[in-house]
């Protein structure tokens, strides 16, 4: 059964919505989070998603384009940036409030929301990328049939469970400290990474049934995720004014990234 992309994108994405879980119920032994770790934790998630980005994502889609004799950087290029949009109008379109604190009042249309629903619009909203990117590796690995790109989907989802960790600590964890209770807390928090399974399963549907939107699925799922490190995670990141710690989050999630998809993918 587990050979079937399908299923390999069900268990890999819940093994990401696991890890967010995991990382939820940190709110069970801790209120709040210092601003110093905060920010390490959410360097080091952009710095996870930022090398995904490239080695798992869009360098398998300009190595498509050119094995297929065609301009290497053009559909992968179109991918990228349809994706960015897509999250833009998301954004635009739906209320929500960044768990962070750099922002004042909630983003997007105006909303009688309460502040708990609209911090974990934020995180799910985020989150349709890493699930999405999960599901069309796997789906495009299983189009090549390459072990190698196998490989590649596998670390992929586990990068993203890696840094689903401190992203889940970062959603249950303010909604505690907005009063909620710690198993209300959690709940939300873990809900948020709910979504992933469905984005994965529908991205590995999709890029096995039309095999030529490959390179583009691949991009637009690196587009996503980049537009979300750069729209929400750094300035998250960056917020405090002290931009040291973040750094060298972002610096060591991209280290280990690197080393998980080159070593291992």
């Amino acid at each position: 059964m587990l050979e079937n992309p399908i299923w390999q994108a069900l268990a890999a994405t819940g093994f990401t919505w696991f890890m967010t879980a995991l990382g939820a119920a940190m709110v069970f032994f801790v209120k709040s989070i210092r601003r110093k770790t905060l920010d390490l934790m959410l360097g080091f998630a952009a710095g996870v998603m930022l090398a995904a980005s490239f080695w798992s994502l869009l360098e398998p889609a300009i190595e498509m384009c050119e094995a297929a004799g065609q301009i290497r950087w053009l559909k992968p290029l179109i991918g990228f940036l349809l994706g960015g949009a897509f999250l833009f109008l998301a954004d635009s379109l739906l209320p929500h409030l960044h768990p962070g604190g750099s922002v004042e009042g909630p983003e997007g249309p105006k909303s009688t929301w309460r502040r708990t629903i609209l911090l974990v619009t934020a995180i799910t909203l985020h989150n349709i990328p890493e699930g999405l990117a999960v599901g069309v590796a796997l789906g495009a690995a299983a189009g090549d049939m390459s072990l190698t790109s196998l490989g590649g989907a596998i670390v992929l989802a586990i990068g993203m469970g890696l840094q689903n960790l401190p992203e889940g600590a970062a959603t249950s964890i303010p909604l505690r400290r907005e009063g909620m209770s710690r198993w209300k807390s959690f709940l939300w928090g873990q809900a948020s990474g709910a979504v992933e399974p469905i984005a994965g399963v529908l991205g590995a549907a999709l890029t096995m049934s039309l095999r030529a939107i490959l390179p583009y699925a691949l991009a637009f799922a690196a587009g996503a995720m980049v537009y979300v490190v750069a729209e929400e995670l750094v300035p998250e990141a960056q917020s405090s004014g002290d931009s040291n710690i973040a750094t060298i989050g972002a610096m060591l999630g991209f280290a280990l990234m690197m080393v998980l998809d080159v070593a291992l993918g």
